[in-house]
């Protein structure tokens, strides 16, 4: 078990902030406990064969600052010395980075971990809420990202500390449950039998969507990628497009809702990443809050629970930034996640 020492143990600055997803790689040099991060251009994770020879080549040899310290948040879960990213090619191996980049000390957390303790470090600048609903002060939150994958996480608060609960939520199953859901679920592509949350609820979700609403209208499926789909539903220039992204926000709400109700989430829902920025305008209609606040019997609940898009640029590195300067402020445990030389 997670020890005060695994917990609360200070960092050695500079400390190198990252945060690495199935497609990019965003990182930053937090130089002491008051400086503000410095940012580095986001790096395509496709552009090169491991972390090291990324930072190396975009970061440390571009800056005079010798980072002793790094925190990296990853999507994938993390464990024993070698992290393979779930949709990325890269494998972390933090040994080979104390080697390789001179470093004293890494850390290596969950992509959505980092998502979860921005929440504490972000205001209302950088969110924007959706519905009704009110943050009741130290309660639990919950956090969702549909991206490249579909990232969930909890923050839950204790013993004065915030503590994020990271996880695979965003592979737990999802059915039909109205008429259509019943007309496109047999052209769904599924994975081994069965629809994950993450096969509808991300980049990759779009198309799968997209083309069963296409399908079951003997349709052909004119637009190739989510950006086509999403362009054209927010123009209202696409039929299928606009129903596809209809779906997409209910599905979203219905996952929310049921990340609510499972964290019980009264300090808030959050949506994360670059899809929900993309399709704001479309989380704004009814959609997408009707299908988070219906839970009966607990539809009552879910009214009073606010729902809000993040749209900080950054939100990760500022979680990571807000734990390096104040660890003691958060319940992260690095027992089996921590390497030192």
């Amino acid at each position: 078990m997670p020890t005060l020492t695994d917990t609360q143990s200070s960092f050695t600055f500079p400390i190198l902030i990252g945060d690495i997803g199935g497609t990019n790689a965003r990182f930053a040099l937090l130089l002491d406990a008051f400086a503000e991060p410095k940012m580095f251009p986001i790096i395509p994770t496709t552009s090169y064969a491991s972390i090291e020879e990324a930072l190396q080549t975009s970061i440390l040899d571009k800056t005079s600052v010798q980072p002793r310290s790094a925190i990296i948040a990853v999507a994938g879960p993390v464990k024993a010395d070698e992290i393979p990213l779930t949709n990325a090619g890269w494998v972390i191996k933090p040994k080979d980075m104390l080697t390789a980049l001179s470093l004293e000390d890494v850390i290596i957390i969950n992509d959505f971990e980092a998502q979860a303790l921005a929440i504490t470090s972000i205001g209302d600048d950088g969110r924007e809420q959706i519905g009704a609903g009110s943050i009741l002060e130290s309660a639990s939150c919950a956090v969702l990202g549909p991206g490249t994958g579909l990232g969930v996480a909890g923050l839950v608060h204790a013993q004065h500390s915030w503590i994020p609960v990271p996880g695979e939520g965003g592979h737990v199953d999802v059915g039909p449950r109205t008429e259509r859901d019943y007309q496109i679920w047999p052209f769904l592509e599924p994975i081994e039998g069965r629809i994950s949350a993450e096969q509808l609820l991300c980049g990759r979700g779009i198309m799968n969507i997209y083309r069963a609403v296409c399908e079951s209208k003997a349709q052909d499926p004119d637009l190739a990628d989510p950006a086509a789909v999403t362009t054209h539903a927010l123009a209202g220039s696409d039929e299928a497009a606009v129903e596809t992204i209809s779906l997409f926000s209910t599905y979203l709400g219905r996952v929310a809702g049921d990340m609510a109700m499972i964290f019980m989430a009264r300090g808030g829902v959050f949506l994360a990443g670059g899809i929900s920025q993309k399709i704001l305008p479309a989380l704004r209609k009814p959609e997408f809050r009707v299908a988070f606040e219906d839970k009966a019997p607990h539809s009552a609940l879910l009214k009073t629970i606010p729902t809000f898009v993040v749209t900080h640029p950054t939100a990760a590195l500022s979680g990571l930034a807000a734990y390096s300067r104040t660890p003691s402020r958060f319940g992260v445990a690095t027992e089996g996640r921590r390497w030192r030389t």
